[in-house]
């Protein structure tokens, strides 16, 4: 007889590997299946760079991109906000053992024809060249404002009510230019369109003091990239499940999804029949489950040379908000480097996506594009589809998406405490046990550029 599993995960994305790592820590018997020889799916990195071109169907890579085992591209490549979400989860299940990280050089938002630091500092503001003399002393006072919002504390409310004044409201009361909100809302606060403008403004202060708390933590921008690039967590999470008990199945076609009484019973691979209580997925695996909410366009340039206007940063993150190309969607782009172990000396790979707009998303990016279906609620079938990737940089909207889905399947809030690792897991493949680790500490491990070791 076949075990049966708690649940069964297709696909071993990053945000199916971070849900069967804290479901397996709670004491949940997980099974990971992939019909991949290789971890990551869609949110794979590739490696080596050969791997890369057969994979867009591209000649090359010629002798000047060194040697392809030097590189890991990341397709889906995002950062994470040193005060984040997801560093919590890391921490909270001391994922962080398995792991370092590097500070991001830079965070920039597109102006003018040119990119721009991002302030959120008054020494930052006062250097910044984003605002007029009149400008920045207007947006120190509403940074004050910001940083210092209790939502606890009438005192430091201005007498602008969070639950019911908009982020336009809070703007106007501090006379903000157009061009002031328009860094402030989608290169500080990080939102994805002009929408949050006429929702109260409590969210808009929440995720600007966590972007100022993120880049209090090392000090060149808030954003963290794990060395060796993000296929690094997908593995640390891996390494999370099986230290608890977590099963994986790479390289194994799914053949059926099996239902009993209109409710997933498990999942058929080379004729054998797993059995389960409830099903994770990635959307490829249930195209029938999902539907098309949006197209994104990625584009991966390998370069030889840093972006012009970043100071030389050697990895950084530029927002080009909406208005400044006249679309109705920011575009991004992530940018990281030998810094970061995944390239050769001196090469350097950024992404840009974006949403797709028009008919010719080649007009607006270049080269492909893709769907980004979005998930069923999943409740009477027991099967839970995740959502594919948007087209920021940073993980927020994935740990959202893990979060809601954890409160779906298990009818509770995500808790993070009580989740720590299991010192001296089993290692799968030597099937030895590791050495002992010594507790985490408060923030993750960072390079040498980070202050912090």
């Amino acid at each position: 007889n076949m075990p049966e599993y708690d649940v069964i995960v297709l696909g071993t994305g990053l945000k199916e590997c971070i849900l069967s790592g804290i479901l397996s820590a709670n004491g949940k018997r997980v099974l990971h299946i992939d019909r991949n020889p290789y971890y990551g799916g869609e949110s794979a990195s590739i490696s080596p760079l050969e791997e890369l071109y057969k994979k867009f169907n591209v000649p090359g890579p010629g002798k000047a991109m060194g040697q392809g085992r030097h590189w890991s591209v990341d397709l889906v490549p995002k950062f994470l906000l040193a005060s984040g979400p997801l560093v919590q989860m890391l921490l909270y299940t001391e994922v962080t053992r398995y792991l370092d990280f590097k500070v991001v050089e830079g965070s920039f938002v597109y102006r003018g024809g040119r990119v721009h630091r991002v302030p959120c500092t008054e020494a930052q503001a006062q250097a910044s060249d984003l605002m007029g003399r009149f400008d920045k002393r207007r947006f120190r006072k509403f940074l004050l404002f910001a940083l210092n919002f209790d939502e606890s504390d009438r005192r430091r409310h201005h007498e602008l009510d969070p639950q019911r004044r908009t982020a336009r409201d809070v703007f106007r009361h501090f006379d903000l230019g157009s061009e002031v909100v328009e860094f402030v809302g989608h290169a500080v606060a990080l939102h994805s369109s002009d929408e949050y403008l006429e929702q109260p403004f409590l969210q808009t202060m929440r995720r600007i003091q966590l972007y100022a708390e993120s880049q209090d933590r090392y000090g060149h921008s808030p954003y963290l990239y794990p060395l060796y690039g993000l296929g690094e967590l997908l593995q640390a999470f891996g390494r999370l499940s099986t230290d608890h008990g977590g099963g994986y199945l790479l390289n194994h076609p799914v053949e059926d999804i099996v239902m009993e009484s209109g409710k997933v019973a498990g999942v058929k691979s080379e004729g054998r029949v797993f059995r389960c209580k409830q099903l994770i997925c990635e959307p490829s695996y249930v195209p029938e489950r999902v539907r098309s909410a949006a197209r994104l366009i990625r584009v991966v340039c390998l370069l030889n040379h840093p972006i012009r206007d970043t100071e030389d940063a050697k990895s950084c993150y530029i927002i080009i908000p909406q208005t400044q190309l006249r679309r109705k969607s920011d575009i991004y782009i992530c940018m990281v480097s030998y810094a970061h172990n995944i390239a050769p000396e001196g090469k350097y790979v950024a992404v840009v996506s974006t949403t797709v707009e028009t008919s010719n998303p080649e007009r607006e990016v270049q080269p492909a594009s893709r769907q980004n279906p979005s998930r069923t609620r999943g409740l009477a079938v027991a099967i839970f589809v995740s959502r594919s990737y948007d087209a920021s940089a940073h993980f927020e909207t994935e740990c959202e998406d893990i979060r809601d889905m954890y409160r779906r399947m298990m009818g509770s809030e995500l808790s993070l405490r009580g989740l720590r690792g299991e010192q001296g897991g089993r290692d799968e493949a030597s099937g030895q046990r590791s050495a002992q680790q010594p507790p985490p500490s408060d923030l993750p491990a960072c390079s040498a550029s980070c202050g912090r070791r």
